[in-house]
């Protein structure tokens, strides 16, 4: 009987085969390491398209080698993805360069041109800037600009689902819920723009290349027998749009309400809230699709958050990685005994966590200060962990601000999650409950939840949710802690920015990095 769901979550760290039963449980589970992306220059990141494909394919066969008496069982795949990897095909759906990742950092040395109409009003709104950093952003911009061979030979530009989806059913179509990208797309109406926006013009993107957007919980194809060959799912098997990583995860975690957070500890450090209407946590950024039909999840970013913490493990952390590998204990175990080993507030040394520039903060760095002799690597580790959390914080107000919702709990989703000192440290800053998902593979799941009201195993994804998502572990705020950082947090870490800010104009001045 085919009565379970298979999600394909294919991430930045890996791609993961994952199946699900009715009830949100988490049958079965393989994992391909994905560790061959290529910088040919400072800043680039790509990788090759037939490889992630190639990938998801491997991580089904080691499912079916692990457990081959749940092959026939599979009802329906969804896939989720990570957002903003773009991929050009030719005629043939083939591949005509490496695809770039979200991670990359080129900037089109081109902008197309803007009418003087739409430049004015523009200005006149405040948005001149905004439009410039999407213009010099978008990977199809700096293609039309630095490839054009590739530029004149693209016949679809896809995002890593949409491709995916492709390989899986032959169809160029993907998911409402997944178009976060540089694309020309309405975050407004959930909807490509119309002809006359703004977007066609900023961007050298044609509207045929684009695929064919259905909602989450649509099924839109069938698994091919060319799919069938290289996955070995079972040809025939309906398809269903899934959404986003981070959507899936808002969704896999339970969060459908505005008074509910999603913290997600990824390699960008999120938090979102679910939202049926459209307002911007940050002026002039769109929310971004959700994972159920006609909602938008509010989001601020951390850019390489937890890429901190992984920083970190590697430059400071081989001791408890070398304990880890003699004792058998998980690393987490080892690294949460090194903060419990400070007190909370890591004695003042206090971390901003922003490593990357953004929209919002263009010349920002990150900061710690604080040090004194007494400091050791425990505090920066403790440090780092509570840097995060304070921005995340800050993000839960501005959102509140838009929302007028208080935010009342949270759910902790991503690699991180998997520290309690983590999240009872989120719970102390943030002051309120923080809970861990009944499974850590909240994207997969999910997608899985678009799956089953998809096929109807579900009548509606209140009923999905409901029945398969959970909390395991709740980390309840500790008094005293809550009060020393909510201290440290309003009269500190709400001032170092401002404070900092003439500093760091000052290092991008003489130093040129990071760039204007």
């Amino acid at each position: 009987m085919a009565d379970l769901l298979l999600a394909i979550d294919n991430g930045t760290q890996s791609v993961r085969a994952l199946v699900f039963d009715a009830t949100g449980e988490l049958i079965a589970r393989s994992r391909v390491v994905i560790d061959e992306y290529v910088s040919a220059q400072p800043g680039w990141h790509e990788y090759d398209p037939q490889r992630f494909w190639e990938k998801a394919c491997q991580a089904c066969r080691e499912l079916w080698a692990q457990r081959p008496d749940l092959r026939e069982r599979i009802a329906a795949v969804a896939v989720t993805t990570q957002r903003g990897t773009v991929v050009n095909l030719d005629r043939d759906g083939m591949p005509l360069r490496p695809a770039i990742t979200w991670l990359d950092q080129r900037k089109s040395p081109v902008l197309p041109k803007i009418s003087p109409l739409m430049r004015s009003a523009f200005r006149i709104a405040g948005a001149a800037q905004t439009v410039a950093y999407f213009q010099r952003e978008a990977e199809a911009n700096w293609i039309a600009a630095s490839q054009p061979d590739v530029f004149e030979r693209t016949h679809k530009y896809l995002l890593l689902s949409g491709y995916l989806n492709y390989r899986l059913s032959g169809e160029f179509v993907d998911s409402i819920g997944s178009q976060v990208g540089y694309l020309p797309f309405d975050f407004k109406t959930l909807t490509f723009a119309k002809p006359g926006d703004w977007k066609w013009q900023a961007l050298r993107v044609h509207a045929d290349w684009l695929p064919r957007l259905v909602e989450p919980g649509t099924v839109f194809g069938a698994v091919t027998s060319a799919a069938h060959r290289e996955s070995g799912i079972a040809a025939g098997t309906p398809i269903v749009a899934a959404a986003a990583d981070k959507a899936c995860e808002v969704l896999g975690a339970g969060c459908t309400q505005p008074s509910t957070g999603c913290l997600s500890f990824g390699t960008t450090a999120t938090i979102n809230v679910a939202s049926r209407r459209y307002l911007e946590a940050t002026p002039l950024v769109p929310p971004y699709p959700g994972a159920i039909p006609k909602t938008y999840d509010l989001e601020v970013q951390i850019f390489r958050g937890y890429w901190m913490v992984n920083w970190f493990k590697q430059e400071f952390g081989w001791l408890e990685r070398e304990a880890a590998a003699r004792s058998g204990q998980a690393p987490e175990t080892l690294f949460d005994a090194l903060v419990e080993s400070v007190p909370a507030g890591a004695m003042g040394l206090m971390l901003q966590p922003y490593w990357s520039p953004g929209l919002r903060m263009p010349e920002a760095k990150g900061a710690i200060i604080g040090f004194g002799d007494v400091h050791t690597r425990a505090h920066l580790y403790r440090a780092i962990l509570e840097g995060l959390a304070y921005g995340l914080r800050d993000g839960k107000e501005r959102i509140e601000s838009r929302t007028k919702t208080a935010i009342a709990e949270l759910r902790v989703c991503g690699g991180g999650s998997q520290s309690d000192a983590a999240l009872q440290l989120t719970a102390d800053i943030f002051g309120l409950p923080a809970s861990r998902p009944h499974v850590f593979e909240t994207s997969g799941l999910g997608a899985a939840i678009d799956a089953a009201v998809g096929l109807k195993i579900h009548p509606s994804f209140e009923a999905a949710v409901s029945t398969m998502t959970r909390r395991a572990e709740t980390f309840e705020p500790d008094p005293g802690r809550r009060a020393l950082y909510d201290a440290l947090y309003r009269r500190v870490y709400r001032r170092l920015y401002d404070r900092l800010r003439p500093l760091y104009e000052e290092i991008r001045d003489i130093t040129g990095y990071p760039p204007a």
